[in-house]
């Protein structure tokens, strides 16, 4: 079988996160591409996963006219989704259906994946820019997080990670 993997990420780890379930795919081709660069012929894959990250609690705008464009093909194949945020760190915040962004977003699009999952990030504070360290650690320090600005924490579940690509294996 042939598998696509599509990424959107802001500061990489929803990438590193392709990549790893990549890795774990039984299958015998997997491609894995960001979504800024996709022009590839969807209808040549099996499966298609796409992962996307959050940002100020949005998924980027060209996930969804991505997403619009592609809704029929999509619900023809078997597809899967994985959101990523920090809000995932915290337990009972940590699956498709407990995650509040990653709900509202599974609720708002008419393409129905076949499995859903929802990972937490990661914290660069010493990548960010000066706006996004103080905006991101504004928002740490409401939801009880990290704020120490010389920290790189990296909150991803790996073995769930593992998980949901086995799950991918599955899905025929």
């Amino acid at each position: 079988m042939k598998t696509l993997i599509l990424y959107s990420t802001h500061d990489g780890q929803t990438k590193k996160i392709a990549e790893f379930i990549a890795v774990q795919l039984n299958n015998d081709q997997v491609c894995v591409q960001s979504l800024a660069d996709n022009n590839v012929e969807l209808s040549e894959y099996d499966k298609i996963v796409i992962g996307a990250s959050i940002r100020y609690g949005h998924f980027d705008r060209k996930l969804y006219k991505f997403i619009e464009k592609q809704t029929a093909l999509l619900n023809q194949k078997y597809t899967a989704f994985f959101g990523v945020n920090l809000t995932a760190r915290k337990t009972g915040k940590d699956t498709a259906e407990t995650n509040v962004y990653v709900r509202k977003f599974l609720q708002r699009i008419t393409w129905k994946p076949t499995i859903s999952s929802v990972f937490a990030g990661a914290l660069f504070y010493p990548r960010y820019s000066w706006f996004d360290r103080i905006m991101i650690q504004f928002i740490m320090k409401l939801t009880g997080g990290e704020t120490d600005p010389t920290k790189e924490i990296e909150y991803t579940d790996w073995q769930k990670v593992t998980s949901f690509a086995q799950a991918i294996n599955h899905i025929t």
